[in-house]
């Protein structure tokens, strides 16, 4: 429990420039605690951090008066109100998936030397809106607004995988799993077997079945609520590239999907 000093020496940081500063980290801190735990009491929140319970209640008072913060009237815990939803919702049409993702997408294709590409589904295609060259001479194919086949492409497997079981059979029988070459996958049964393994493991990858001579593994991006938006690949040619094969890759291409989403607004629980 906090003294009659900390009492003070809160109510005095409250006061002035520093103070405000202060209340400001710390009504941040609440929201955090109750963001991470649906609910809290003021002796829960006092106690995680730190500080006296006089200072919480101050806190969640001005909170719940910009309805930031809500009390349950039956158990007497705050959790987050309205307010934050109303805040929240204004980030997604101010967020460009391709303008949030560049560096990244720059940052891994200087690593691994190789070709990065930002997916997105349209019209029941994978369709490339981004990419940043590796270093090599051989990546000089420029994939921006090309239509790939989701069957048989990485990005395309990855979009495929989040879609509900109705929407996947739709896509499949307008578009058809045509054969790009002779490892692509065209029977509706194993390729479903592979897209369970995608949803499971988180990421797809394809050995020359868009095109002779190219592997390629992809991962998703999810948006602020959790939804797969789109997809992130790295690809080579094939007598140079094994993507599950390459060192510290496949973790490396996970933390770029998610380093992007934590940039769309995504927050991993």
């Amino acid at each position: 429990m906090a003294s009659k000093n900390d009492q003070e020496t809160d109510v005095e940081a409250d006061g002035g420039q520093h103070g405000g500063v202060q209340s400001v980290d710390r009504a941040l801190a609440v929201l955090e605690i109750l963001a991470r735990d649906g609910h809290a009491g003021v002796s829960e929140i006092a106690e995680e951090m730190g500080i006296h319970k006089s200072t919480v209640s101050r806190l969640l008072g001005s909170l719940v008066n910009r309805e930031m913060v809500h009390q349950n009237s039956e158990r007497g815990k705050y959790q987050l109100g309205f307010g934050i939803l109303r805040l929240a919702s204004s980030i997604p049409g101010r967020l460009s998936l391709v303008r949030e993702a560049r560096p990244v997408l720059e940052s891994l294709a200087e690593e691994y030397k190789e070709t990065v590409n930002l997916a997105v589904l349209r019209s029941n295609y994978a369709v490339n809106v981004d990419q940043a060259m590796g270093p090599s001479t051989l990546a000089t194919y420029d994939w921006v607004g090309s239509l790939t086949p989701l069957h048989a492409t990485s990005s395309g497997k990855i979009l495929l995988a989040a879609l509900s079981a109705e929407d996947r059979d739709r896509i499949m029988k307008e578009t058809g799993l045509a054969a790009r070459t002779p490892r692509t996958i065209i029977k509706r049964d194993k390729l479903e077997n592979q897209l369970l393994d995608v949803a499971r493991n988180g990421y797809a990858f394809v050995r020359e079945e868009f095109e002779i001579g190219l592997n390629a593994m992809a991962v998703p991006v999810y948006n602020h609520v959790g939804s797969v938006i789109g997809s992130v690949s790295i690809s080579g040619p094939a007598f140079r590239f094994d993507p599950e094969q390459t060192p510290g890759l496949l973790e490396a291409l996970k933390q770029a999907g998610l380093q992007i989403s934590a940039n769309m607004g995504y927050t991993r629980r």
